[in-house]
């Protein structure tokens, strides 16, 4: 069995940044590594992906249940193939995200979002979720001001209490978060990935 790593975080936070250079020094080291981002993955992920983000207006409860479907499709699809082969899986953004900004940031019930996260993942939980935690202000800086999707432009207090969404989940389970500053140097927010993903690695016998 493989191992399962996800990224989370708010807008401009580096997530798909660090997936990407974890990915490299992994397969450097002769790894079989599988990255993926959500929404996306699959046909019907990436169909999904340019609705909820720069389609028509959608709701908060169709918005859960699109990222749900489009999860199940690609837990189905790709990440339990890519893990029962023994590869290592990185996945920019899961259940997690759905948690975070659909939950704490929609205000949905978190109960019923825990339930929708349950069937589209098919219970699968990832061995280990790296947050890279950044001021909401300065992540929001990072990104085109003209280019932006339905929820980089969502109000700052939106995404205050997607921040504290994640902080909470951190919290809950510390021995399966590893919470990072990402406002440090891309580089040094590198060597803090591999320093929290490398023991997991060396107890499966992977590295």
């Amino acid at each position: 069995m493989g191992v399962f790593i996800t990224f989370e975080g708010g807008e401009g936070s580096g997530k798909s940044t660090q997936a990407r250079a974890l990915k490299r020094k992994l397969e450097a080291r002769g790894c079989r590594v599988v990255l993926e981002h959500e929404p996306g993955g699959t046909q019907l992920g990436r169909s999904v992906g340019r609705w909820v983000k720069w389609g028509g207006k959608t709701g908060p409860v169709p918005e859960l249940l699109l990222f749900g479907a489009a999860r199940a499709q690609l837990v189905t699809e790709v990440v339990k193939p890519a893990l029962k082969e023994g590869k290592i899986v990185i996945l920019d953004r899961f259940a997690d995200s759905t948690t975070a900004y659909q939950g704490y940031g929609r205000g949905l019930d978190l109960g019923q979002i825990q339930i929708v996260n349950y069937l589209a993942t098919q219970g699968m939980r990832p061995d280990m979720v790296v947050l890279l935690d950044v001021d909401v202000r300065s992540g929001l800086s990072r990104k085109d001001a003209t280019k932006r999707d339905r929820f980089e432009q969502e109000a700052l207090e939106f995404h205050r209490r997607v921040r504290d969404g994640y902080r909470r989940l951190a919290a809950d389970e510390p021995e399966r978060w590893l919470v990072i500053d990402g406002s440090l140097p891309k580089g040094e927010v590198s060597k803090l990935v591999w320093d929290g993903v490398e023991p997991l690695l060396e107890s499966r016998g992977l590295l």
